[in-house]
């Protein structure tokens, strides 16, 4: 029999009030969502309740118009390229970072995950004033760049959170039976903190997809993604497919972090932890 079967009476009704408030708290959360799904379905060019009628209009300029599939190119590219440069840097970090002989430790894991921290205003006033000098502004290089720093971060802490459970005398034990450091990371550091290391990469890449502070600043209208266009048509004029554009987006970030969680679970089943 579990603990719940022995709980007082006020313990149990705790118990579910407590549900009873989370439940509340989350429906009060997404209740915008839930209202912004069902408008993208709306036949007329305007938001009404009740709808008119129904209909996929918005969803099919937005998949087959050349403005919104060029954003979303971008979109994607961008994305895709950040993830992989900051993938590879914050791995980098995080092993360096979780040697235990590393000097100033909190001082350059503060420095790392600075961008979290600062306003992305102000980060974004600071890489147009650099890139300005650099003669990266209004290219992917420079856009690339400047979503790399507001996504390395993200890797740094999800590896290193996967590190700190890692058994170091299996790595010792590799390197005196003569393996390579390179041969090391492959075959038993890399499978280790894969868990770690591909969510810490699903939310570079949400970062690099989502963000529209940095692309306008850096970016020009070469280069504009997908949330700078919806930015862009709220200021000029309100489209119903900028609603079906943010339903792709929530369904495509709840598919994102669903593979999250269950990365996270993989990760404490590969290090022995047991969910209570």
């Amino acid at each position: 029999m579990t603990a719940f079967a022995y709980a007082s009476p006020l313990e149990k009704s705790w118990h579910y009030l407590h549900r009873l408030i989370c439940g509340a708290v989350l429906l009060f959360l997404i209740a915008p969502i839930l209202v912004i799904i069902p408008l993208s379905f709306n036949s007329v060019p305007f938001f009404s309740y009740p709808m008119p009628g129904l209909s996929l209009r918005w969803y099919e300029e937005f998949f087959l118009t050349v403005r919104w599939q060029g954003a979303l190119y971008n979109s994607m590219f961008v994305a895709m390229s950040v993830t992989l440069l900051s993938t590879t840097l914050g791995t980098l970090a995080a092993l360096g970072l979780s040697r235990p002989n590393f000097p100033w430790r909190t001082a350059v894991m503060s420095l790392l995950i600075s961008p979290m921290v600062v306003p992305v205003v102000i980060t974004s006033v600071a890489v147009y004033f650099f890139y300005a000098d650099m003669r990266l502004l209004n290219s992917y290089t420079g856009l690339i760049l400047a979503h790399t720093t507001l996504a390395t971060p993200f890797v740094v802490i999800a590896v290193t959170a996967t590190l700190m459970g890692f058994d170091r005398s299996l790595t010792r034990a590799a390197a005196g039976l003569g393996a390579p450091p390179i041969t090391v990371f492959f075959n038993i550091i890399l499978p280790l903190i894969l868990p770690g290391l591909t969510s810490g990469a699903l939310f570079a890449f949400i970062t690099s997809f989502d963000e529209v502070v940095v692309a306008l600043f850096v970016a020009s209208a070469g280069q504009r993604t997908l949330p700078r266009v919806m930015f862009s048509g709220i200021r000029e004029e309100i489209n119903p497919t900028i609603i079906a554009a943010a339903t792709v987006l929530i369904l495509f970030s709840i598919t994102m972090l669903t593979t999250v969680e269950l990365l996270r679970r993989r990760s404490q089943r590969l290090r022995g932890i047991r969910n209570s």
